[in-house]
């Protein structure tokens, strides 16, 4: 059978499923015959013949969800794992630091929410935002152990998202050089989001870097193809936590935006530099969030084996509008 003969069959049996397709000039035929098998949209049917396969949940015709899209669309890039830690975050060759054991202690409660396990059912709970209120107090340093602590989980997959488009800063801090992201796919239709997705060598952690800048990233962040994103990133993968650094809260309109999507949200503070007011009028921008936490980051503490000075993590929620759990410690 030649190259057209082949792919005309294969129209038919997609038609016959009820897929709807173009005619045989929209297919990329070198596509259509040499697809790996283990991304065959077709399987036997109980009477002997070929079926169309959506995957689970989802009507014939859509787009596939990212899980179940080819790994050649994503591209896989190699974190320097010796470099990061160096620089105190947590990978999974050092277990047991510190900064690792710490952050098993802040992931606990998000995790319980994000499952369903939590003192109440968290709407979208698998959507975590990291914010602070004002720039340099650790949020994206924050961010990205909090994904790498949660991708060291057995049943827990990670997409770290940079959503601190005007500034952002996870690519670098992991060492990797600018790429497409976020903005390129909400900007231009031909980008989709298994494109601009970058696997790494840690295994169950993914990135989605913000991408271009845009004049207009809060309209962008706040439109229906960002809000339809949000919904299937929360309700099409339950196994998954995606967790977006965000921009700060007092200094740009993108956060409180974002936050309407968001299930929870992780404050960071810095001890001894943010202020009480501060910290308020930052937690007031996202009051509808359903669960805001705070981190406190770099404050000092005395180790077991008498050594001070290093830095630590208070953690805690707020419990309501107008105080902060262990705010004294926050100046």
């Amino acid at each position: 059978m030649s190259i057209i003969e082949q792919a005309v069959a294969r129209m038919g049996l997609l038609k016959r499923a009820g897929v709807e397709i173009g005619s045989i000039e929209e297919i990329d035929l070198h596509e259509a015959i040499n697809k790996p098998e283990e991304d065959e949209p077709l399987e036997r049917s109980s009477a002997g013949g070929t079926a169309a396969r959506a995957p689970a949940g989802k009507a014939p015709g859509e787009l596939r969800p990212v899980d179940t899209m080819p790994d050649a669309t994503s591209r896989l890039v190699e974190l320097d794992l010796n470099r990061l830690d160096s620089m105190g975050l947590v990978v999974p060759s050092s277990p047991r630091s510190q900064v690792a054991e710490e952050f098993r202690v802040i992931k606990r409660p998000i995790l319980a929410n994000a499952h369903g396990k939590g003192a109440a059912p968290v709407d979208n709970g698998n959507l975590i935002m990291v914010t602070s209120s004002v720039p340099g107090e650790g949020k994206s340093f924050n961010s990205i152990n909090l994904a790498m602590s949660i991708a060291m989980e057995l049943d827990n997959r990670v997409l770290l998202v940079d959503a601190d488009v005007a500034r952002p800063s996870v690519l670098n801090l992991l060492g990797l050089p600018p790429a497409k992201g976020l903005m390129d796919v909400l900007l231009d239709d031909a980008v989709s989001l298994p494109d601009v997705l970058l696997r790494t060598n840690v295994e169950k952690l993914t990135i989605l870097p913000a991408g271009m800048p845009h004049k207009n990233a809060t309209e962008l962040l706040a439109s229906g193809a960002m809000h339809a994103l949000l919904v299937e990133l929360a309700h099409r993968y339950s196994d998954r936590i995606i967790i977006f650094d965000s921009p700060p809260l007092m200094v740009t309109t993108e956060a409180p935006v974002l936050a309407q999507s968001m299930g929870q949200i992780v404050v960071i503070v810095e001890a001894g530099r943010t202020t009480h007011a501060t910290l308020k009028q930052a937690l007031s921008r996202v009051r509808n969030c359903p669960v805001k936490m705070v981190v406190l980051n770099k404050a000092r503490y005395a180790r077991t084996d008498g050594y001070y000075g290093y830095y630590g993590y208070g953690y805690g929620y707020e419990s309501d509008r107008n105080r902060v759990p262990g705010e004294k410690v926050v100046d």
